[in-house]
């Protein structure tokens, strides 16, 4: 089977993976690097739970193919806390504001969640459902998680 090198950082570290060249970034991040965080869902990029984010946007690890990582910066949901281990802001209202009940969607939420946020630190509740309109949830039925991410919003601007 071919493989190829890829060269990239992964949570603020310059890291090197050889892997098969059909594989995801999903299967590198949870194969090579045992980050399972982001989890596979459907694997065809319907349900949003394999979300990370590549060069700050928002990507189904499930259908990127590892190739395209070359020299770019990926964020998974283990590295959004900070270094101390001191929660995301988005962790810790999801958390504060029963954004979470099984888990399985959480780190894709929370993933769609901050590249929004990055972009736009003071959405509309309008805006976040779009930015989650990739993301599927079987049990919060969204408001929750609605809540929480304008909660985190309203945090962050705080402390600006």
């Amino acid at each position: 089977m071919k493989k190829v090198t890829v060269s990239f950082v992964l949570n603020g570290d310059q890291v090197e993976a050889e892997v098969p060249a059909t594989w995801s970034l999903l299967r590198t991040l949870r194969e090579t690097f045992e980050l399972t965080g982001a989890k596979e869902g459907c694997g065809v990029g319907e349900c949003g739970a394999c979300t990370v984010l590549v060069d700050g946007m928002a990507v189904n690890s499930c259908i990127f193919p590892v190739a395209e990582v070359e020299g770019k910066s990926v964020t998974t949901v283990e590295g959004m806390a900070g270094s101390d281990g001191t929660l995301h802001p988005l962790q810790k209202a999801f958390l504060e504001n029963n954004g979470v009940q099984c888990g399985f969607c959480t780190s894709g939420m929370l993933m769609s969640a901050k590249a929004l946020l990055d972009e736009n630190p003071d959405p509309t509740e309008e805006e976040i459902r779009t930015a989650l309109s990739g993301n599927l949830c079987r049990c919060t039925g969204y408001v929750q998680i609605v809540e929480s991410i304008q909660k985190a919003a309203e945090t962050m601007k705080n402390k600006s």
